[in-house]
């Protein structure tokens, strides 16, 4: 374990945290105000999209599925297998939960992406289809926010069990350190990391057994101090190692310096 200058802090956490079970914790420390909600959908669509509507529906080149939404969540077609996490039907089946007023080409249960290509996908941009599912996309942002949300917070429990038991106390530590670190800026970060690139879990999302994801980044921040600071710096170098791991035919490189922009804005301006 780290010992920093802050041990009688940290010593005072890991007490807490021995009294309280994390599960409990989640529901409070993510009740964020309208105010900070919206922000929070705002910071993340501009991450994806730079703020512009119509690439609320979009297929990036060199990817093998649309990315859909203020979050970009991944849409597969029937019978395709791909090692990133498929996101949208899960959001869909939230938004009905919330009597979200969904396309109705939209509701059949388990829904496949229509699109065979990135080809197909661009020459249905402008029908009547494709405009139908930017508008319901665009209205519904605060769903959104909230199925994003939603993730870390389910996410937070398996992630730390994932860890050594003897552990477990101190990645929750780090955790709530970073949640009442510039606020809501350590939130933020949390947030949108795991929607950004994953909770690390998922045997599937690695490269040479190198994940990229939440999980990494807490293991990493073991040897440092506990800081919003810190954790910029470590997943800068998580994603550094992913591009150096990916497979040369992907060209990851070409992504890593918007990456390394999107996580620099979980630092205040003035940090």
């Amino acid at each position: 374990m780290y010992l920093s200058s802050n041990k009688t802090s940290k010593l005072f956490w890991l007490m807490i945290c021995q009294i309280l079970t994390f599960t409990e914790a989640n529901s409070q420390v993510f009740q964020l105000s309208n105010s900070e909600t919206q922000w929070l959908g705002e910071q993340i669509f501009f991450n994806e999209c730079g703020g512009n509507f119509e690439c609320i529906t979009s297929w990036n080149e060199g990817e093998e599925f649309p990315s859909l939404g203020i979050g970009h969540f991944i849409w597969y077609k029937a019978g395709q297998s791909a090692p990133f996490e498929e996101t949208f039907p899960a959001l869909l089946n939230f938004m009905a939960s919330k009597n979200a007023k969904i396309p109705e080409w939209l509701k059949t249960e388990h829904v496949n992406s229509p699109w065979e290509s990135r080809y197909e996908f661009y020459s249905d941009f402008n029908s009547p289809k494709m405009k139908e599912l930017r508008q319901f996309l665009a209205e519904q942002r605060s769903l959104q926010v909230d199925f994003i949300i939603q993730r870390l917070i389910l996410s937070l429990n398996t992630i730390i069990s994932d860890f050594p038991e003897k552990d477990r106390a101190e990645i929750r530590v780090i955790i709530q350190s970073l949640i009442n670190s510039h606020q809501p800026y350590g939130t933020y970060a949390l947030i949108d990391y795991v929607h950004f690139k994953g909770t690390g879990l998922k045997l599937t999302e690695r490269y040479k057994n190198q994940g990229w994801g939440l999980r990494q980044i807490l293991e990493k921040m073991m040897l440092t101090e506990p800081t919003l600071y810190s954790f910029v710096q470590t997943a800068n170098t998580v994603l550094e190692a992913r591009v150096i791991n990916s497979p040369i035919a992907r060209n990851e490189q070409r992504w890593l310096d918007g990456w390394q922009k999107r996580v620099e804005t979980y630092l205040p301006s003035n940090e």
